[in-house]
């Protein structure tokens, strides 16, 4: 199994977990803002990652929602299961459920929290790998793992038989690029921040993107960073990542929580974000008012009543 084993590719967003106020989950969302980035020209969706709040799901949970994203998708899409937790038996019982589910592959970040050396990190994909028998996509975010998949480990994980991709989120495009050289040829390494350098992830060989701003970029731009890059049509290429850049700038300032204020973003917009689940709660003022400005500038409308 290898990177032609499977047919990742494009716009893959990793999608929230709408919750209702009481903190349960809002399954009717969940459904429908599947359907509308399927609308929109998403090639995949990646459930129950870090914008998914995986960390505030049971295990159970995420089973549910692996199975429902694929009854959605009915075959039109890939499904990617997050399944990534601390402990190896965990995460084997989630990829697990994600392949009964009818998922197209499970994406595992390393064991967080407990810092593991390289070769606890190498022996954690490898038991998966070996147990499971099914398509894994690393995932690098130092900032939330704290032990990196340096290009140097991912060479290494790249000859685990599951392994045929990365989704690369380290923010540092010199660590992208090298991780695409030394592993690209086994690998598919998706670029994480497309909003920063998601062009030109695509330009030095990126097959798509798994990120977090089609969420609230209710556009079809939002999924044709490939198509885009591939025109040839510069304008249109930097007009497209500045855009994107704003917009994922503008869910972060002011010492705003990310995931919340894609949430907050999308219900502005009438779109099914949905409340996130304690210890995140939705913003309020002066953040709302913000988010609402800066979309507005940004030209990014309403495309429905604004959910409450």
């Amino acid at each position: 199994m290898d990177k032609n084993s499977v047919d990742w590719r494009g716009s893959m967003p990793a999608i929230v977990t709408p919750f209702d106020a009481k903190g349960n989950i809002d399954e009717a969302k969940f459904r429908t803002h599947i359907e509308n980035q399927i609308g929109l020209g998403a090639t995949g969706v990646v459930v129950s990652g870090c914008t998914g709040e995986f960390w505030a799901l049971s295990m159970e949970e995420r089973k549910r929602l692996f199975k429902v994203a694929v009854e959605v998708s009915r075959g039109r899409i890939n499904v990617i299961a997050g399944t990534g937790t601390i402990r190896t038996q965990d995460v084997i019982e989630l990829t697990t459920s994600a392949k009964d589910s009818g998922c197209a592959g499970a994406m595992i970040m390393p064991p967080y929290f407990v810092k593991p050396s390289t070769a606890d990190i190498i022996a954690h994909y490898e038991t998966i790998s070996d147990a499971v028998k099914f398509p894994i996509m690393l995932y690098n975010i130092p900032s939330y793992n704290q032990t990196p998949l340096t290009p140097e480990l991912v060479d290494r994980l790249a000859n685990i038989e599951c392994v045929v991709a990365i989704k690369e989120s380290s923010m540092d495009f010199n660590i992208f690029y090298k991780t695409i050289l030394v592993a690209g040829d086994r690998l598919r390494v998706f670029c994480g921040p497309a909003g920063l350098f998601g062009m030109a992830a695509i330009e030095v060989g990126s097959p798509g993107y798994v990120e977090a701003f089609p969420n609230f970029w209710p556009e079809a731009e939002a999924h044709q960073f490939c198509e885009i890059v591939k025109s040839g049509d510069q304008a249109t290429v930097q007009r497209v990542q500045k855009r994107a850049l704003q917009l994922s700038e503008l869910m972060s300032t002011n010492g705003r929580n990310y995931y919340t204020s894609v949430k907050t973003a999308m219900n502005i917009l009438g779109l099914p974000g949905g409340f996130p689940r304690r210890p995140l709660t939705l913003l309020g003022e002066p953040h709302v008012s913000q988010i609402k400005q800066g979309l507005a500038e940004l030209g990014v409308r309403k495309v429905a009543a604004a959910a409450e």
